[in-house]
């Protein structure tokens, strides 16, 4: 049978990240530690909801994941459908049992976890000051990232027209993808108009242009865009398969975009993965600011699906205080080095040594 520990900490930005929705400067994370009986094995997983944003951000939520633990103790199982209304708590449970069962990082054999193949990842422009993002472009554009995702909508829009148009006086459309991401700063009234001087510079794809839960506008606006249009808050809370099915043939967006904290563990994302293909519309995976611990279980689990199209995954690098984890990004791909001596995690989160650890 198994025991569990929970570990609270708070994490630091190294630098202000912000959004439209506001600035994060720390981050709230519970990790999961998982034993066997016999204090030989463990697993960690990692639990984040993001303030004012995911579906299970409750004022009980200490309590509320200790109950959960104590009744995985009990059964040794994840009741799933009880935890759909949960998905940050099924992601750090998830996760937790894979560590525990691979007995190593390394949560599947893929190219990726060989160390033999990196996943392509965009470069992420943090909202800031015309002259800090600017700042932040060059240095993308300076690393090779062919994919570069701005946040917009927090700064005067045509300073943000200004930054878009800077990249493209320097890459084409092919040198470099251009995607955006809104966090539903547009309103139904103005947002056709900004998608239409957008559409100028050649991007892939918006991020939820409007606020989610106006599935009629965003469905006109998914109909009429000159550029694709990419759902991501829009899936927060749909957690039951019929809901999911009735937001996508509602919206009928071209891409979604996958947080697993977010949008119901690994096995909810599949899901949605699942029902998206099945109506002929993309997707990519994003973390959602985890630290490396959660990071390395999306990274993981990424590379089982052979991505092609660039994911949101390089958020390894946001915090002072992150455990340091064999992911490295190189170029505009981040690899996984297994030759690298694997955290001692019971050390780094301050738990007592088990006995033995394979």
């Amino acid at each position: 049978m198994f025991q569990t520990r929970i570990i609270k900490k708070q994490l630091h930005f190294k630098q202000p990240a912000g959004t439209s929705r506001g600035v994060y400067t720390t981050r709230n994370v519970w990790y999961i530690l998982l034993t066997d009986t016999d204090n030989r094995y463990y697993g960690v997983g990692e639990c984040a909801p993001l303030p004012a944003l995911s579906c299970d951000d409750v004022p009980n939520y200490d309590e509320l994941l200790a109950i959960v633990c104590k009744n995985f103790e009990k059964t040794g199982e994840i009741d799933r459908e009880a935890l759909l209304p949960y998905p940050s708590i099924l992601f750090g449970l998830e996760t937790a049992l894979l560590h525990f069962r691979a007995c190593s990082l390394q949560f599947w054999h893929t190219p990726f976890s060989k160390g033999k193949a990196g996943i392509p990842i965009n470069g992420l422009i943090w909202m800031g000051s015309f002259d800090e993002m600017y700042r932040r472009i060059e240095e993308k554009m300076q690393k090779g990232f062919r994919c570069i995702k701005l946040k917009i909508g927090a700064i005067d829009f045509e300073k943000e027209l200004e930054l878009l148009a800077h990249i493209r006086r320097h890459f084409t459309p092919e040198q470099i993808e251009l995607r955006v991401d809104a966090n539903g700063a547009f309103t139904p009234t103005d947002a056709l108009d900004k998608l239409q001087r957008l559409s100028e510079f050649h991007l892939h794809s918006i991020e939820q242009p409007i606020r989610a839960g106006q599935w009629k506008e965003m469905s006109a606006l998914c109909a009429s865009a000159p550029f694709p249009i990419a759902l991501d808050e829009e899936l927060i809370g749909i957690n039951q398969r019929s809901r999911k099915i009735e937001l996508l043939e509602t919206i009928r967006p071209q891409y979604i975009i996958l947080k697993p904290s977010l949008h119901g563990g690994i096995s909810g994302s599949e899901e949605w993965m699942e029902l998206a293909a099945e109506r002929g519309i993309g997707s990519w995976i994003t973390s959602a600011l985890e630290s490396n611990i959660g990071l390395n279980a999306i990274a993981q689990w990424c590379a089982t699906l052979q991505p092609t199209l660039p994911q949101g995954l390089g958020t390894g690098l946001l915090f002072t205080d992150n455990i340091n984890y064999p992911l490295h990004i190189e170029g505009d791909c981040l690899w996984f080095h297994p030759e690298e001596q694997e955290p001692d995690l019971l050390q780094r989160l301050g738990q007592p040594i088990l006995t033995t650890q394979t």
